[in-house]
């Protein structure tokens, strides 16, 4: 049996109309893939009007007029078996990425905390792929994992107040797009031009879970 198969998924409600999804930690891909999967497949039944995947968890927002929510917890627990090698196919992404200079101020410390130079590191960070595993934070802001673990660096002693929009940054064991100016404290190693959030579009937000990305290296400047 595999290590996804025996995580217990538990269970509890979120006040009277929602109900909270939670696998054990770390968060591995295998297991993300099955919340996706249980998220599309809530999505079905009678009474869901929200499926919001987060990591290792998902919240079901439910119509309790519809449905309650001892029924729903049946439902969960008798799909989720059926989901063991559930795939979602996510899309391809590429994101093009101005490195260093003003683009990316942290670039010189991220090279220094891991002992690499500031070329290295733009080249293994670019040469990477990454899978979203959610959005949050902020509209569109995607927690990716697949950054190589000799890239990991805290985040900065002293927070940003105002994060410039589309700004790349390294956060401990995570990397990440600011689709919006926003405070915050992770690396800042590069930008992208391409908008990860626009409220107008169809589709307001660039990525989703289950994404692979790829960061190419547009310019780099020391």
């Amino acid at each position: 049996m595999s290590a996804v198969s025996e995580a217990p998924l538990r269970l509890h409600a979120l006040g009277d109309a929602a109900l909270v999804c939670t696998l054990p930690a770390p968060a591995l891909l295998p297991m993300q893939r099955k919340i996706w999967a249980l998220a599309q497949e809530a999505l079905r039944w009678r009474g869901m009007r929200e499926a919001l995947p987060g990591m290792n968890n998902l919240t079901l927002v439910f119509d309790p007029a519809q449905i309650d929510a001892a029924e729903l917890e049946i439902q969960v627990l008798a799909a989720w078996p059926q989901l063991e090698g559930a795939a979602i196919e996510g899309r391809r992404i590429e994101i093009p990425v101005a490195y260093g200079g003003e683009s990316g101020p942290d670039l010189a410390a991220v090279a220094t905390h891991t002992g690499l130079a500031a070329a290295e590191v733009v080249r293994r960070h670019s040469a990477a792929e990454y899978v979203v595993y959610l959005l949050g934070f902020l509209p569109g802001f995607a927690f990716m994992g697949g950054l190589p673990p000799e890239l990991a660096t805290p985040r900065r002693a002293e927070p940003r107040l105002a994060v410039p929009a589309r700004s790349v940054g390294i956060g401990g064991e995570q990397t990440g797009v600011y689709p919006l100016v926003s405070p915050g404290g992770w690396q800042l190693i590069g930008r992208t031009r391409l908008e990860l959030f626009d409220p107008r579009a169809e589709e307001p937000t660039l990525l989703r879970p289950g994404d692979r990305v790829r960061f190419v290296v547009e310019s780099v400047e020391a």
